[in-house]
C-alpha cells in the first residue's frame, strides 16, 4: 500500500486497548511488522511481557479503568492521533455486569478519554448485530458502546462489526471450537458471511487507517473489514 509509506512519514503515535486479547494480540502483531505508526503506546491494567527484540518504539502505560476520569490516568492516552480498541470480555467470565463494565462503561470511558487527549481516528472493534434495542445482551451491549463513542464526536470514528472470529485461542471454549469446524462449508461458499480471522480483522483495521478524505462515523461491516485486510501488505 502506498498509503502506509506516506503515512508514516507523519510520523504519527497509535494506541492499543485489549492487546491481551486474540484482536489484540494479532493488531500489534501486524503493527510491529508493517511499523506504519512512528510510536505504538499499549495502553492496560498490566504491563504485558515480550520476547521479541523489535519493540524499540513500544511504550507501555498502566491505567486503572474504573478510574479513567482521573487526570493521572486520562493523561495517558495524550500524544495518540489513532486509537485501536478491542478491549472486550464474555458474559460466562464476568458475569452479566462484568461484562457490561468491560464492554460498555470501560470502552466508553477510554473513548473519552481518548477523545480529551487529541485522538484524531477512534477504531472500535464491535460486533455483528450491534443494535442498543437488541434483545440479546451481547449486540445490545455492542450497540449502546457504539451508540456513546460515536456521539463523541471524533473527527472520524471506525465502527468495526467482524463476524464469528476465527483464531486459535488460548482459552478453552469448546462452543467455539465446535463452531470453527461447522461453519467450514459456509466459509468455503461464502467466505466473508460468517467469519473473521482476527488476523484479517487487524490488517483491515491498519489499511482503513490510511484512506485519506474520510471523516465523521462509519460502520465497517464483516464483508467490508475482509476486503481492507486483503489490501494490506
Amino acid at each position: 500500500m502506498e498509503e502506509l509509506s506516506a503515512f508514516r512519514a507523519l510520523e504519527k503515535t497509535c494506541f492499543v486497548l485489549g492487546a491481551s486479547g486474540e484482536t489484540g494480540k494479532e493488531l500489534l502483531k501486524e503493527l510491529v511488522r508493517l511499523q506504519p505508526f512512528k510510536n505504538i503506546v499499549l495502553i492496560g491494567r498490566r504491563k504485558l511481557e515480550f520476547e521479541e527484540d523489535n519493540l524499540r518504539n513500544l511504550e507501555q502505560r498502566i491505567v486503572d479503568f474504573d478510574n479513567l476520569d482521573k487526570p493521572e490516568h486520562a493523561r495517558m492516552f495524550e500524544g495518540c492521533n489513532h486509537g485501536f480498541c478491542s478491549l472486550g470480555t464474555t458474559r460466562k467470565k464476568e458475569g452479566k455486569e462484568g461484562y457490561i463494565r468491560v464492554d460498555h462503561d470501560y470502552v466508553v470511558a477510554a473513548a473519552k478519554a481518548a477523545k480529551a487527549g487529541g485522538c484524531e481516528h477512534f477504531h472500535l472493534v464491535s460486533s455483528q448485530g450491534a443494535d442498543e434495542h437488541s434483545m440479546l445482551l451481547l449486540t445490545k451491549v455492542k450497540g449502546e458502546a457504539e451508540r456513546d463513542v460515536a456521539a463523541l464526536n471524533f473527527p472520524r470514528c471506525s465502527l468495526y462489526r467482524p463476524a464469528f472470529l476465527v483464531c486459535d485461542r488460548t482459552e478453552s471454549r469448546p462452543f467455539e471450537t465446535l463452531f470453527k469446524y461447522a461453519i467450514k462449508p459456509i466459509e468455503w461458499l461464502s467466505p466473508t458471511l460468517i467469519s473473521i480471522p482476527t488476523s484479517l480483522l487487524a490488517k483491515g483495521m491498519i489499511a482503513n487507517a490510511f484512506i485519506p478524505g474520510q471523516k465523521g462515523v462509519e460502520i465497517v461491516d464483516n464483508k467490508k473489514i475482509h476486503e481492507l485486510g486483503h489490501k494490506c501488505p
